[in-house]
């Protein structure tokens, strides 16, 4: 049989069904984090510098490990599988530690070993669908995984209320102590995510290689003309432009420094260096001959990216601003503005801190339901169509937080939002899955991690600078940005080019 097999039910469940434990660890980190840094004395607006560790790694970790799973097999675990273990055993210790960190610097470092560890076990599971299903099921795939980040993200972000509420365990503590109900809802957290990718890793069975490039053959034979090969850049192209770009970063940097800018640009001038470099670097390995080695073949696959890829990164860098802007002022603008607080060591603070992991977990089981209407929206559309809906609502919800004053209310806007994330976790990655080749889809999906990253850092690099500059320290704001960030990605999905089909 040389054309994919479609996959039960049940076969899909049980493929994704690591991804609730990942989305675990991911929610709590997401909805605590900020508060972890509050309560051990970081001030309100470096709270975007200190996320900055998450994005880094993100950058570097998910294409490396797309590459190396992409080369990985073993008869007994597979191809991916054994980074769904690894990743999984690293997070769950992080999540253990992460809330007794005794000061904020090592914090800080927990959030960067944590989000290395997910982003081990998470971007392999991006490549798992278009692995194991046919692109008639890849929509429903990845919304199977939006299911479980909803199920998993809605049990994690309540976890902390649930603690305090129902379970009694106190949600306050001594100035720079980290209250016990987070500390024991990452204690949950690390068991959970253990356990659920242990499920997919023990009850899947993934395809061989020369299975995967029988399946390649029968579908490239199956499009009447396949889309022409980008022309190679050549090493006179890599050097210019990369020399070019590290003249922008290392001048934008001098800059800052000489202007006393906000020294957090420098996060934006270090970044433009790094793209710099990578060409560079892709130049002189491909002068030299050196071309079947990881950092040129990433490089490579970087600057020739599919069409269809180039232009989800853009929706997806718009989305993804916006996401960022909820999760790190989510909780400093809704205590500051709805419950009028910013002490964090207050009853009330912490009231609105409970209450936004409420919030966060309501748009996670908003996009859990979301996950189940996606697909037959985007039959009676197009997958398009249906992410640029999606979208929409997601800008509703978050810039309607600056008109409901009413704290009870805000779970309105969290249908918005959730309908947003579930479309996101889900759509880009079925249309994009299509485009790929099946021998590079672990190092694509890692390359396209970088448009996630790319907005993460630039929020980072941006808007504490917002916050100061533009909203004169009031957070609500940012979340108003971030709505018309939303609202600029709906738009450039219509542009977007879906080479796909869908049952």
């Amino acid at each position: 049989m040389n054309q994919k097999p479609q996959l039960s039910f049940w076969q899909i469940w049980n493929m994704s069904f690591g991804f609730l434990g990942i989305q675990f660890g991911f929610a709590l980190q997401n909805a605590n984090v900020s508060r972890i840094f509050q309560t051990l004395g970081a001030p309100i607006d470096d709270l975007a510098i200190l996320w900055l560790a998450a994005p880094v790694t993100g950058l570097i970790v998910q294409p490396i490990i797309g590459y190396m799973s992409d080369k990985t097999w073993s008869r007994r675990w597979g191809r991916r599988r054994p980074y769904f273990l690894v990743g999984a055993i690293l997070a769950s210790a992080a999540l253990f530690y992460m809330p007794h960190s005794p000061a904020l610097w090592v914090a800080a470092g927990m959030l960067w070993i944590l989000d290395a560890s997910i982003n081990i076990s998470m971007e392999p599971f991006r490549a798992f669908v278009g692995d194991m299903l046919p692109e008639r099921q890849r929509t429903r795939g990845f919304a199977m995984q939006s299911f479980f980040i909803g199920v998993g993200a809605i049990v994690a972000s309540f976890m902390p209320w649930i603690m305090s509420n129902w379970i009694g365990v106190s949600n306050t503590a001594p100035a720079g102590v980290v209250p016990d109900s987070v500390v024991y809802a990452f204690w949950v957290g690390g068991a959970v995510l253990l356990l659920a990718v242990f499920w997919t890793v023990f009850t899947t069975r993934e395809y061989s290689p020369e299975e995967m490039a029988a399946f390649e053959r029968y579908q490239q034979e199956q499009k009447a003309q396949a889309p022409p090969e980008r022309e190679t850049r050549s090493v006179t192209s890599y050097l210019g432009w990369g020399g070019a770009f590290v003249a922008v970063g290392a001048l934008g940097a001098l800059l800052v420094q000489s202007f006393g800018l906000d020294p957090k640009l420098h996060v934006l001038a270090a970044l433009v260096l790094v793209i710099g470099i990578l060409q560079v670097v892709a130049g002189a390995l491909l002068k030299q001959g050196r071309t079947g080695n990881g950092i040129y073949q990433v490089a490579h696959d970087l600057f020739h990216m599919p069409r269809t890829m180039a232009q989800l990164a853009v929706v997806q860098f718009f989305s993804w601003f916006a996401l960022f802007s909820l999760w790190i002022y989510g909780t400093s603008a809704v205590t500051s503005f709805h419950y009028g607080t910013s002490d964090t060591s207050s009853q009330l603070y912490n009231d609105g801190a409970d209450w936004v992991g409420v919030l966060f977990g309501a748009y996670n089981g908003f996009a859990a339901l979301a996950a189940f209407f996606i697909p037959v929206l985007a039959r009676w559309t197009s997958r398009k169509q249906a992410h640029m809906i999606n979208l929409g609502l997601g800008a509703a919800g978050l810039i309607s937080f600056v008109i409901i004053r009413d704290p009870v209310w805000l779970m309105v806007s969290m249908v918005g939002v959730g309908f947003a994330w579930a479309s996101i976790l889900s759509v880009p990655y079925a249309i994009l899955s299509c485009s790929l080749p099946s021998h590079k889809m672990g190092v694509y999906m890692g390359i396209f991690n970088f448009f996630i990253v790319i907005p993460q850092i630039i929020a980072v690099s941006v808007l504490g600078l917002m916050l100061r500059v533009l909203f004169d320290g009031e957070p609500i704001y940012i979340l108003v940005a971030g709505g018309v960030s939303f609202l600029i990605a709906a738009a450039a999905t219509l542009l977007v080019t879906d080479e796909g089909t869908e049952a």
